[in-house]
């Protein structure tokens, strides 16, 4: 639960908004409480991890300043949440970013155990819903009622979060531990990640089961047909292997991955080549052995669609043994000729 809790108005500098700044934490009732933090804490639906960074010293990041001073002292929480309103403002820099209320938050963790870890939230409301107010009219009572007024006007819906970052009290040195949602990017996706935080993925069994997915998936896409006679068949069945390889396993060794899903050795070497330049421009190094992220595999998967789209007419969707599967062609043209045991 948290303990504190402080709001500013941070409008857009460059569309001539002011930043309004609160002298004083907000005082909320219990139910209060447990409906924010419910708002607050339920957008964050991923296990997707990010770090503070800099291009000199972490200390020269301003929130990862700001965050490391509350989490020393309390008694710092509403200075140092001023100042981490002052550099959003002074972030937007994007005509198209929203003006909006922006929370600064405190969960003081209540276990009693060495593996406390408080935590800093940071979440900005920009959208506006529209909503009626109903009552009764001027004189009546809820006994007694002649009629009801009705109001129109405009406030924020609790049904999920603008723009929101949860920081964990743990691997100062590196940068701490993040959660980052940001579910209102209005054309400009670095405004909250890029300009304001300064985040990025950490380098962790999530973002290696993700990063190894994917570029062996644009592997199989992009390179494998130019290198070597496959159908999309083969394709398909490649796609299907590799899922199901980390689904199965619990860690990830490359050379098992090659052995078990590749096989071919001049399709092992095409791909270690491709990897290597893969990592060399996306400015990425991506583990030959790591633990499999059973999140990471359920967020990438639906990448791994094997569909095979034939003319307009028809879609195969192929989910298994590759045996059951042949093509062929005849007077009347191309053909796949498909085996079931049974319809489903």
């Amino acid at each position: 639960m948290f303990t504190k809790i402080v709001v500013h108005r941070v409008g857009n500098k460059i569309n001539g908004e002011s930043l309004i700044l609160s002298q004083e934490e907000l005082q909320l009732d219990e139910g209060t409480v447990e409906m924010l933090e419910n708002y607050f804490l339920g957008s964050f639906k991923t296990e997707e991890t990010y770090q503070f960074y800099s291009d000199s010293y972490l200390v020269n990041n301003p929130v990862f300043s700001s965050v490391s001073e509350i989490f020393d002292d309390k008694a710092k929480f509403l200075w140092e949440a001023e100042n981490i309103a002052k550099h959003l403002f002074e972030a937007a820099e994007n005509p198209r970013v929203q003006g909006g209320e922006l929370f600064i938050v405190f969960f003081e963790d209540e276990r009693e155990s060495d593996e406390r870890v408080d935590k800093i939230g940071i979440f900005k409301t920009e959208k506006r819903d529209s909503f009626l107010k109903i009552f009764p009219k001027n004189g009546s009572t809820l006994s007694e009622v002649e009629g009801f007024e009705i109001e129109k006007d405009q406030g924020i819906s609790l049904s999920k979060i603008d723009k929101a970052a949860l920081i964990y009290n743990n691997n100062k040195e590196s940068g701490y531990v993040l959660s980052v949602v940001d579910n209102n990017k209005k054309g400009d996706m670095y405004y909250w990640f890029e300009d304001f935080l300064k985040v990025k993925q950490r380098d962790d069994e999530y973002f290696h089961t993700q990063e190894a997915l994917m570029v062996y998936k644009d592997y199989i896409v992009k390179q494998l047909p130019q290198e070597f006679e496959v159908s999309k068949a083969d394709q398909a069945d490649f796609l299907n292997q590799s899922i199901n390889f980390f689904k199965e396993k619990e860690e990830f060794k490359l050379d098992e991955f090659a052995a078990e899903v590749l096989k071919d050795e001049h399709v092992i070497e095409s791909f270690n080549n491709f990897k290597t330049d893969y990592e060399q421009e996306m400015q990425i190094n991506i583990a030959e052995e790591f633990p499999i992220s059973e999140a990471a595999v359920k967020k990438t998967q639906r990448h791994f669609k094997s569909i095979i789209k034939l003319d307009k007419n028809f879609h195969i969707y192929i989910h298994g043994d590759r045996k059951m599967l042949e093509q062929g062609q005849d007077e009347k043209g191309k053909f796949y000729m498909l085996y079931f045991d049974k319809e489903v």
